[in-house]
């Protein structure tokens, strides 16, 4: 119910209208309008207001994208999970609520530093801390209260935390039911019979299969910038940290289900082999049941005969130079692999052999592929050019006094790039061996070659399988889960994670902790991925965080008349793509007012 209610402020008083409604059985103000003095009412009724009045200014906070990405944390219960294993504490702020502020600003904000960001001061720049309940206070976001709670969440703690992701992920992936068909006319009742034992539940898994996929350059922890610091707690100054990443992903949008980070150095236990092992283990060990394929790049075809003596079920890139005569294929022969999930790409499926044995292949064409090989090839050739007409200018002025093997090995260093080698000629003459006198250097672009080289191998990869019932779209999408997830995890790590401050070391809890933190972020990400993706709309994680970000509100502020200045908060305007994304990841219901 609607009522006019007045406030007094500095001896003045302003009225608001005021919605009541009962909140939990008692009555409550829902909702509020400032309305303004009596003047302003009476002037309003005789049509005498005036014009409207000037913002004094606006302010633009982040809405879409941390909204959505809060909404996936919820959906995935990531805070109740946390707090239900670190307990409640002591702290303003619970160990959850901060490990899932740590997540959403390294997924929305990740050029931050690690340890340096101030929580409190990105909080405060989005619209979230107005819909999020129960209200967090940007004061009270402290970076070293963070690494407190974070110590709180030890390695058994985490490992409890990956299993009830791994659970909400499960219901995450788990296929609506068909709906139930029309019940059959009524029969007559027949004596009833003991009723079975119901059979246990299994637990629901994500659709389709697993892969175990390897990111063997997930960052580097590099230690203080100043090379004076102080040494560690073990006497030693810092060392760089180079981690890898092994992941256990769904084959439907690459979403991380469990992951170990390791350390390079020892190959016993950084081989892929050791990796996938224990990876797959892992996931089983956490009640994963669906099965587990290898996904392994070109030149690990040892991968391959791992996997086929482990039972493991593979996809794998072979070199094109070991099947020259896939290569050389006519083009009539592929077909499209989806036309909606992979345009401008084609494939034959045959068979060939591999190790010496028969094997499933896929000769693979993109068209993006081959433009991208196109532009870069013509980028090289061009430098390469450029150079080569350099050192020939300089031979023929007589002005570089190197020996004839020397500009040999310039010229040779000079043609290294990919595919340059295989287009460009080059000869040297003249001269005496010991010396550069009437040193001569040509150089010509094979255009045959070129021609081959765009036609038999641009745009083309060769890919094998011991899956005999998978699609090539299937096949495909396995292969390239590895680059979807790399992608992200580039977006969201820096090839070198630096240490933020001279007093700081990457100890072992720090760099668990940044990991899980980047890990639970790309898991994110790729869920909203999925969810847009089943509703309709193809982005990359990029694209997708790029539209999220420019859903934006912005508060308008208005110059006070006696009381509180008077603000209105809106969003900007919206193109379709835009409102389908709020539809998703239904944000209207947290959108401050039309849109």
């Amino acid at each position: 119910m609607a009522s006019v209610i007045g406030k007094t402020v500095n001896g003045r008083t302003f009225y608001y209208l005021a919605e009541s409604a009962r909140v939990g059985g008692a009555p409550r103000v829902v909702a509020q309008r400032y309305l303004g003095s009596a003047e302003d009412i009476a002037a309003a009724l005789a049509g005498e207001r005036g014009p409207a009045p000037t913002p004094t200014h606006t302010r633009h906070l982040a809405f879409g994208d941390v909204g959505a990405v809060w909404r996936v944390l919820t959906d995935l219960g990531v805070v109740d999970l946390v707090d239900g294993l670190a307990g409640p504490g002591r702290s303003r702020v619970s160990v959850g609520t901060y490990l899932a502020l740590a997540v959403a600003r390294q997924a929305v904000a990740p050029e931050s530093e690690p340890g340096e960001v101030d929580l409190g001061e990105w909080w405060a720049a989005t619209a979230a801390q107005r819909f999020v309940r129960p209200r967090i206070d940007p004061g009270a976001l402290d970076r070293r209260a963070f690494w407190r709670a974070m110590g709180r969440l030890g390695p058994e703690r985490r490992r409890l935390l990956e299993a009830g992701v791994l659970d909400r992920l499960r219901a995450e992936f788990t296929e609506p039911s068909e709906p139930p068909e029309p019940p059959e006319p009524p029969e007559p009742p027949e004596p009833p019979e003991p009723p079975e034992p119901p059979e246990p539940a299994e637990p629901a898994e994500p659709a389709g299969p697993v892969l175990v996929l390897d990111v063997p350059h997930f960052t580097t922890y590099a230690g203080p910038p100043d090379a004076d610091a102080a040494p560690g707690a073990d006497g030693s100054a810092d060392e760089p940290w180079p981690a890898g990443l092994a992941a256990a992903v769904t084959l439907d949008g690459a979403v991380p289900l469990t992951a170990e980070l390791y350390r390079h150095g020892d190959p016993a236990t950084t081989a892929f082999t050791a990796l996938s092992e224990r990876l797959a283990a892992r996931y089983a060990g956490l009640g994963g049941q669906a099965p587990v394929t290898v996904v392994v790049d070109a030149g690990q075809s040892a991968e391959v005969d791992f996997a086929a003596r482990t039972g493991r079920h593979f996809v794998a890139s072979l070199p094109l130079t070991d099947h020259p005569e896939l290569a050389a294929r006519p083009a009539s022969g592929r077909r499209a692999v989806d036309r909606d999930r992979f345009p401008g790409v084609t494939a034959l499926d045959t068979r060939a052999r591999v190790a010496g044995v028969d094997r499933r292949v896929v000769l693979v064409h993109s068209a993006a592929l081959r433009a991208a090989q196109t532009q870069a090839l013509a980028r090289d050739l061009s430098s390469a050019t450029r150079r080569l007409a350099d050192l020939a200018g300089s031979l023929e002025r007589r002005t570089l006094h190197r020996s004839r093997d020397q500009v040999a090995a310039e010229v040779a260093r000079i043609t290294r790039f990919r595919w340059v080698e295989r287009v460009l000629s080059t000869s040297l003459t003249g001269g005496p061996a010991g010396g550069d006198e009437g040193l001569r250097l040509r150089w010509k672009v094979d255009e045959a070659a070129l021609t081959r080289l765009r036609h038999e191998v641009f745009g083309k990869q060769v890919l094998v399988t011991d899956h005999e019932d998978w699609s090539v779209a299937d096949v495909l999408t396995a292969y390239r889960a590895r680059y979807r997830l790399e992608s992200t995890l580039r977006q969201f790590v820096a090839p070198v994670t630096s240490a933020p401050s001279p007093r700081w070391r990457w100890t072992d809890e720090r760099v668990a902790v940044h990991s899980l933190v980047c890990l639970l972020a790309t898991t994110v990400a790729h869920v909203m991925r999925r969810r847009v993706q089943h509703a309709g709309i193809d982005l990359s994680v990029r694209d997708l965080f790029t539209r999220l970000a420019g859903i934006e509100e912005t508060v308008v502020s208005y110059p006070s008349t006696g009381g509180r200045p008077r603000a209105r908060r809106v969003l900007v305007d919206l193109d379709p793509v835009q409102r389908r994304l709020c539809t998703v990841f239904a944000l209207e219901e947290w959108a401050p007012g039309p849109h």
